[in-house]
This record gives C-alpha cells, structure tokens and sequence, in this order.
C-alpha cells in the first residue's frame, strides 16, 4: 500500500506540476479579481478530481471490453507518460496546453474548464496514470485506496498553489518554472520506462 502510495503520489506531482501550473494560471489571469481567481481554481480542482476518478473507474471496465491486458497497457502507458517527460523536458507542448489554448483561455473570462482543469491538471498523461494504478491495484481496495489517497494529496497542494498563484509566481518566476518542470520531466521520464519495461516484463513472462 504505501509503495503503490508513493509510486502515485510521485507520478501525479511530475505530471501535474503545481507549481508551474501556479506560474501559468496567475499569467493567465492577471486581470482577474482575487474572488475571480479563486472561485476558477475551487472549480478547476474539482473538476479534474471527478475526471480523474471517473478514469480510474471506467478506464479499467473500457480496457477489459475493448479486450486489452494490463502488460499492453503498461507499455502504452509508458511511452505516452515517455512522451510528455520528453515534452517537458524539451520545453514543448504536445501533451499539455499548447500556447495558443493557453492564450484562448486568458482571453476567456473563466478559464477553470478550459484549458486549467482539462488539459493542464487533467491531462493524458494523468488520465493514463489513474488507468494504470487503477488496474494495478484491482483486488486490493487497500492499495486503490492508497491511489485515490495520492491523488487528493496531489489535488490538494495544486489547489493551495493555485489559491496562492500570485506568490508562487512571485518566488519562481517563468525561469524557474521551467527549470521545475524540466527536473520533473527527467524523473517522469524514468517513471515511464520503469512501467513500460513492467509491462513487456510481464508480456514475455
């Protein structure tokens, strides 16, 4: 339980990166008023959380009627989750918002939907995360138990970054967010090989 709580809690911050999703919603509203910013990010949590376990639940059932192992799956995971360590330590934006939804939505007076909850908090590779710890931990409720313990942590220390966006983007700066999220992308990126190699492990056991 605690290691699928640790593996979880590491995957969801690297791909979540709170901080630097901090850096990007205080940029994207500046304008905004302090109870504006705050009402968009309550939502945009709340919204990624139901994604994010609705993934978790259905995702599973989707695979198994679709006909696909866990091994296969593992292996698309983690080329995708590989993918968007490459993006993010390459400083690109294949896998999260593109600068061009990103300044959609600073044009937009509510940006909590689109594009902070979906895709910045939860995109493909948060959803491919939950499918994967979901399927993991399916027979034991102790161990999905510890997943969903992971996400709220997760969920929970985004949303004080985002309540406090103004102050992380203060201390950081543009500069070290992409300094953040270049580290992160390294870490996520042995993340994802480690799950790929389990996967064809498991295929050719």
């Amino acid at each position: 339980m605690l290691e699928t709580f640790g593996f979880t809690l590491v995957a969801l911050l690297v791909i979540v990166d709170p901080f630097g999703t901090a850096v990007i919603f205080a940029s994207m509203t500046a304008n905004d008023t302090v109870a504006q910013r705050r009402r968009q990010a309550i939502r945009a949590t709340v919204i990624a959380a139901i994604v994010l376990v609705a993934f978790s639940v259905l995702g599973g059932w989707l695979l198994h009627a679709l006909g696909i192992g866990l091994p296969a799956m593992k292996v698309a995971g983690g080329l995708l989750l590989f993918l968007l360590a490459a993006d993010m330590v390459m400083g690109q934006t294949f896998l999260r918002a593109t600068p061009e939804e990103q300044k959609a939505g600073a044009e937009t007076q509510d940006i909590s939907v689109f594009p902070l909850a979906i895709p910045l908090l939860a995109g493909p590779g948060g959803m491919t995360s939950m499918i994967l710890m979901r399927e993991q931990a399916r027979g034991d409720p102790a161990a999905y138990a510890a997943v969903l313990l992971a996400l709220l942590v997760v969920l929970a220390l985004t949303l004080a970054c985002l309540l406090g966006a103004a102050t992380v983007a203060r201390w950081l700066g543009r500069t070290g967010g992409h300094v953040i999220g270049r580290v992160l992308g390294v870490l996520l990126a042995a993340l994802a090989a480690q799950i790929a190699l389990d996967g064809i492990r498991q295929s050719l056991g």
